[in-house]
């Protein structure tokens, strides 16, 4: 048995920025503060990490729990619109055919540890219909902290295992993504399909890394090679 977990934007699809002017549009409408994600970088954060941030730096206010729960509330209305509309969404390179090679193999579970709250992460899969794959994940919904997202998710994923598994693996396209797995006792595939290379993925102490996710050979390569070390 053995246990992946996919990070979403820059490993799975990019939504052409539908997340951003979602977040952009909630501030907007709720607190009158144009241009909120501008300067903030999202790549690897969380949702409620990202809403903090926007609150700290543009408004000069610690949120409370219920005003970031209201804005990913009303997020989640405009995200659903913006994702549909976007010009720029795609799915990265290889992802399908990889997706349905591992959801066909019996052995293998497949989910998601991802800063996206769970309902972002469904909008955003569902509408390239990846959303099927995953039968479990760890969310930003669970917690603002990344290894705790992916502890979430081992823990999920170990519930549904009918026996130990021999590797557990996150994949994605940060520092921020291998860091949060290492720090859960999981290893790290780096993927360069967001905005970090191979070498800077590799530096970052990920185990191994792709330039993106097309060789479905030397994925299941890789996925050996881990579960012997």
């Amino acid at each position: 048995m053995k246990i992946l977990l996919f990070d979403v934007d820059g490993t799975l699809i990019l939504s052409g920025g539908a997340g951003n002017r979602a977040l952009t549009r909630t501030f907007e409408k709720l607190y009158g503060l144009k241009g909120a994600m501008k300067g903030i970088k999202p790549a690897g954060k969380t949702d409620p990490a990202i809403v903090r941030e926007i609150f700290v730096r543009k408004l000069g206010i610690e949120p409370s729990e219920e005003q970031i729960n209201e804005i990913l509330e009303h997020y989640l209305r405009y995200l659903e619109e913006e994702v549909a509309t976007s010009p720029g969404y795609q799915v990265l390179p290889g992802v399908y055919e990889l997706l349905e090679d591992l959801h066909s193999d019996p052995e293998i579970l497949l989910g998601l540890a991802t800063g996206n709250i769970k309902d972002g992460a469904r909008i955003k899969l569902s509408h390239s219909d990846l959303w099927r794959f995953f039968r479990f994940g760890g969310f930003g919904s669970d917690s603002e902290a990344r290894e705790e997202i992916v502890r979430m998710a081992v823990q999920r994923g170990l519930e549904l295992a009918s026996f130990d598994p021999e590797i557990l693996l996150v994949v994605g396209d940060t520092p921020l993504d291998i860091s949060a797995a290492h720090a859960a006792g999981v290893k790290a595939l780096g993927v360069a399909t967001g905005p970090y290379s191979v070498d800077e993925l590799l530096d970052a102490g990920a185990d191994a890394a792709m330039p993106d996710l097309s060789d479905i050979s030397r994925f299941h390569q890789i996925l050996n090679e881990l579960a012997k070390n």
